[in-house]
């Protein structure tokens, strides 16, 4: 009876283990094939090796992603797939400059990204339909989670963050590849996911319980203030002058010893992960990984000039640190509310003075800094990097898509087309995938819609983005109903 085992232990409750017995009785048997026990693991090593090949390009790549959320949308024509020859409203007010790639221009106020556009790829064909998702919050939903909901008010705003909600995409990857190192696995900054008055939603675990919530980092003062990364606070990862580590860990034995004798009691509370949640925080304020990363000011000041001083520039330089210190996920949301004015990528008033003098600095220094820093020290290799907002801005200016007024100086939303950034972790440098129409309007070449983008990271991570994972009414439901789009992988 002839049989190779599959994954170790993929037939058991405890998936660490070894093959089973009945695995190794089988393996037995195949001597009266000429096969030794040794060759038969050869082969094994062999299928596991065709298995991860299929899977495509840069399966497996990455082992941390950056995800730099531009909350708003930006207008693509403004920055990375200006158009020429076309409309005077459509057209943007900012010239064009040349990049490292030949043949691709951004405009002028991103002189910095058009210097390293060579490191990266350039999707210009993100695109979905908008089905209820022309207002912020549906369409971060869908970017954040993979799928859309049906509880949008006639305002356009969503019911606040519960336990119902598809979890985002940083909580399943660290509950698909847990953390094997004492250091904070998930992280958003500088602020939370926000819409009005609806905040945090799609940026929580969702149905897969608080264990798997991202650690916020969210310092103090306004969102104006553009000092605020110097007020970073992490008081609970601190250990009090009078507890020892030591003890500390003595503590968590003791704690051990009695969950043993009481288990009724871990029944009663097993749903809560309490255990979870004591081992992380414990491991954390023992390592001070942390802590360590989130010292800024161990940089250099030409550093942290270099990834200019302000909120998002330093946020960048705060992922970069966390990433070397472990993190797997980091989630950086660009610092303002995603309907707001100043700062923000709303723009559907005062566009030109706004990307000029704020928004597009702050983007231009920020995110080239990150990109090229991390190339420098190795860590885009296994790291992804990506850009990308909710949607982008309507192709002509002063129109209304989505119920919102517009100056004549204005784009409303236009989730029918726009662009991502995405880099490291095998991802082709010098590349641009897809292509506009002469409008930026809608895709002429291969459309990538959001979900797609969602099961590329998981890809990446080596997880199938079909895995199944249970709701919160112990459904079956996919990671993401989309394929990865392995054309982006070297």
């Amino acid at each position: 009876m002839l049989r190779i085992p599959g994954q170790t232990g993929k037939d058991l409750c405890d998936k660490h283990l070894a093959p089973s017995r009945r695995d190794i009785l089988r393996i037995g048997g195949s001597g009266m094939l000429a096969l030794t026990l040794g060759s038969m693991f050869e082969l094994k090593a062999r299928a596991d090796e065709k298995t991860t090949l299929s899977r495509g390009p840069g399966w497996g790549k990455a082992k941390s992603v950056i995800l730099v959320y531009l909350q708003g949308g930006p207008s693509h024509l403004d920055l990375w797939d200006p158009k020429e020859n076309v409309p005077e409203k459509i057209r943007s007010a900012f010239g064009n400059i040349q990049t490292k790639i030949p043949g691709v221009n951004f405009t002028e106020i991103l002189p910095k990204l058009a210097k390293v556009n060579d490191k990266m790829t350039m999707i210009r064909s993100m695109s979905y339909t908008p089905n209820g998702l022309f207002n912020h919050t549906a369409a971060i939903y869908q970017m954040m989670t993979g799928y859309t909901t049906d509880k949008v008010s006639p305002s356009g705003q969503l019911e606040p963050p519960n336990a119902k909600d598809y979890p985002n995409f940083g909580s399943q990857l660290i509950r698909l590849q847990p953390q094997t190192e004492p250091m904070l696995p998930f992280v958003t900054l500088p602020r939370p996911l926000q819409e009005s008055n609806v905040v945090g939603k799609g940026g929580t675990a969702g149905f897969l319980g608080k264990a798997y919530d991202p650690y916020t980092l969210y310092p103090e003062g306004d969102d104006m203030d553009m000092q605020k990364m110097n007020k970073i606070k992490i008081d609970d990862l601190k250990l009090r002058p009078d507890v020892f580590a030591v003890r500390l860990q003595r503590r968590a034995r003791l704690r051990q010893e009695i969950e043993a004798a009481m288990p009724d009691i871990d029944k009663a509370v097993e749903q809560y992960h309490l255990s979870e949640y004591y081992k992380r925080a414990l491991n954390l304020v023992v390592s001070g990984r942390a802590r360590e990363a989130f010292a800024l000011e161990r940089e250099t000041p030409q550093m942290r000039e270099r990834y200019g001083l302000n909120t998002f520039g330093q946020s960048c330089l705060l992922a970069r640190r966390l990433v070397e210190a472990g993190t797997k996920v980091v989630e950086l949301v660009w610092p303002k509310v995603a309907n707001s004015d100043n700062h923000s990528w709303d723009h559907h008033v005062g566009l030109t003075q706004r990307m000029k003098n704020q928004s597009g600095p702050m983007l231009d220094t920020g995110l080239a800094a990150l990109i090229d820093d991390m190339d420098e020290k190795g860590l885009l290799a296994e790291t992804l990097v990506i850009a990308v907002g909710e949607f982008g801005r309507s192709p002509e200016r002063g129109v209304s898509t989505s119920g919102n007024g517009n100056s004549a100086d204005g784009r409303d939303h236009w989730p029918y087309c726009y662009t991502a950034c995405i880099a490291g972790a095998g991802i082709k440098r010098g590349y641009v995938h897809g292509k506009s129409d002469k409008t930026a309007s809608s895709p002429l070449e291969d459309p990538v819609h959001p979900t797609e983008l969602l099961a590329t990271i998981y890809h990446a991570f080596g997880i199938d983005p079909e895995t199944i994972v249970y709701n919160h009414l112990n459904q079956p439901r996919e990671l993401v109903k989309a394929k990865a789009v392995t054309t982006l992988f070297a």
